[in-house]
């Protein structure tokens, strides 16, 4: 299986040889020639089913990759997971969190690996890069398919001085590569250069890996992360330059029993393990029953065929002709078609977090705010004056608590932002023609018709008396009970609910498609079957 050490050095020697008789255009020269033609990795994906226009062409003759409408899906997806990740930031302050790391369990088949649990939107466990190794905390991310960490060699990005970096020179068993790459993950992107080494997974040590060391991580995305880099399990054909991805190394090198690895995602935030990722098996203590399989349908992605989708029992109707599904173990929500997430708020009485915000600035302060501008208060202070703002001089600013990073509380960012939104509002309809209430149902209105970029409010109190929901996939309704799908953020007074669920559409032939992320991975165990091309899910125990 794996080896501890890391001194030996492996030499294999082999001498191949081989009489082959290939049909071929021959000229004078004595020279056979093969004629080749290219195909993008996303051709070979998708097939007839991307569209065939000029552009696409026009890259596929470049040599470059045409547009992937799957990836464009799960970056959408992990972009409207940001703001909740802020939120998550700063309140983490306020709470004290329990980590632990889990032995190997004695039903366990195969290399476990313990998982730490991040408000139940980030899952994250530990590895070694180099000899010796040189240890980094990384998201093990089912919808990629590359290893990075960050560099000793990234001076110019913020986030890299609050990570730990890779220092090529303190291993003995690196090897130099430096093919440039660059990759984007929703709201961040990185971009490096492939080095090689030898990557520790638990008690896994794969030699030779190719992996990515990021010099440039901009933006706060990854500053803000509880994580140091991604170690991507998805299948070779979406990895950045072709690199052989770490799971492939494993089978190809023997050290894992069975081709199949597993998640169990402990939902639960402060108890004291995160989940466990177990390589080359399952653990038996961590689901009840037996594992429901659905076929893999398109190499890239862990992508199969789902059926109907039911909301309190009864059938939606949405995917009556079926619809695509990818199991992401990298994106905590669940990201589905626009109408099928439509019908589900309306149903628990989510409303967009900002609309929510607005309408509560209206309920609460809205008198006092019209007060306030009818004597003259100069509109950049008003926020300020009712505590909902800090005033700067210029402008309001958020009134929350710094998280670490240094940003302020993102929901009374949102408040303070609501109160400007407001002040601007009510300013445009004072007039002696206008009465009070007239002006706060103006106000209420422009705040129901609100868009919702972030996220969407669900109130606590009323949780444990919303409809489950379920998936048919393989034959079997998985069902979600509304504690399941709905994101509880803080505690007490200071809770904020979030629906579990965001839109998201892609069109046919490739869609609709849903995203199942770590809200459905969390009730249901996870067996990516990498043997058998295939996907299994059981009730987690």
């Amino acid at each position: 299986m794996g080896h501890r050490t890391c001194g030996a050095i492996y030499i294999l020697l082999s001498v191949l040889s081989a009489s082959t008789t290939v049909l071929a255009s021959s000229n004078s020269d004595g020279l056979i020639r093969i004629p080749l033609k290219k195909r993008s990795i996303m051709e070979s994906i998708y097939g007839d089913l991307l569209p065939r226009t000029s552009t696409v062409e026009s890259q596929a003759a470049a040599g470059r990759d045409v547009y992937d409408p799957v990836r464009s899906a799960i970056v959408q997806a992990r972009e409207r997971e940001h703001q909740m990740l802020v939120e998550a930031a700063a309140m983490e302050r306020r709470r004290k969190y329990y980590w632990s790391y889990r032995g190997s369990g004695e039903n366990s088949s195969g290399e476990p690996v313990p998982l730490k649990n991040f408000l139940n939107a980030q899952y994250f466990g530990q590895i070694g890069v180099g000899c010796p190794p040189q240890n980094f905390t990384v998201v093990f991310d089912t919808g990629s398919a590359n290893l990075w960490v960050p560099s000793a060699k990234c001076f110019f990005s913020l986030a890299c001085l609050f990570h730990p970096k890779y220092e090529s020179s303190l291993s003995s068993t690196y090897k130099p590569n430096g093919t440039p790459a660059s990759i984007h993950y929703g709201t961040g992107a990185i971009a490096g250069f492939y080095s090689e080494d030898q990557v520790t997974v638990g008690n896994l040590v794969v030699q030779n890996q190719e992996f990515i060391e990021a010099t440039h991580e901009p933006g706060f995305t990854f500053l803000l992360a509880k994580f140091d880099g991604i170690l991507g399990l998805g299948f070779q054909e979406i990895s950045v330059e072709g690199s052989v991805p770490v799971w492939y190394n494993m089978v190809n090198q023997r050290l894992v029993q069975e081709p199949v690895f597993s998640f169990w995602l402990n939902r639960n935030p402060i108890e004291g393990e995160g989940g466990e990722i177990v390589f080359g098996g399952a653990d038996q203590q961590h689901y009840k029953g037996s594992h429901t399989y659905t076929r893999v349908t398109r190499k890239g992605y862990w992508q199969f065929e789902m059926g109907d989708f039911l909301i309190g029992g009864k059938s939606t109707g949405i995917c009556v002709d079926g619809c695509a599904a990818i199991a992401d173990s990298g994106t905590s929500l669940i990201a589905g078609p626009l109408v099928a997430i439509a019908q589900i708020h309306e149903q628990i009485g989510a409303a967009g977090v900002v609309n929510h915000e607005c309408k509560q600035v209206v309920a609460g302060y809205g008198q006092q705010m019209l007060e306030l501008l009818k004597v003259q208060t100069q509109p950049a202070q008003v926020c300020s004056k009712i505590g909902l703002c800090t005033f700067d001089g210029k402008h309001g600013i958020g009134a929350g608590i710094e998280s670490e990073a240094g940003s302020v509380d993102g929901m009374s960012d949102a408040i303070c932002k609501a109160c400007e939104m407001i002040v601007f509002w009510m300013r445009s309809e004072l007039n002696p023609n206008k009465t009070k209430e007239g002006t706060l149902e103006y106000v209420d209105r422009l705040c129901e018709n609100m868009p919702d970029p972030v996220g969407s409010h669900v109130d606590c109190r009323h949780v444990d008396s919303l409809q489950t929901v379920a998936f048919s996939i393989g034959g079997r309704a998985f069902e979600l009970q509304p504690e399941q799908y709905v994101l509880k953020v803080g505690e007490g007074f200071m809770a904020h609910c979030i629906s579990g669920f965001t839109a998201l559409d892609i069109p046919p032939p490739i869609g609709p498609l849903w995203i199942l992320g770590d809200v459905f991975m969390g009730a249901y165990h996870t067996i990516f079957d990498y043997g058998k091309m295939r996907v299994g899910f059981a009730d987690s125990a």
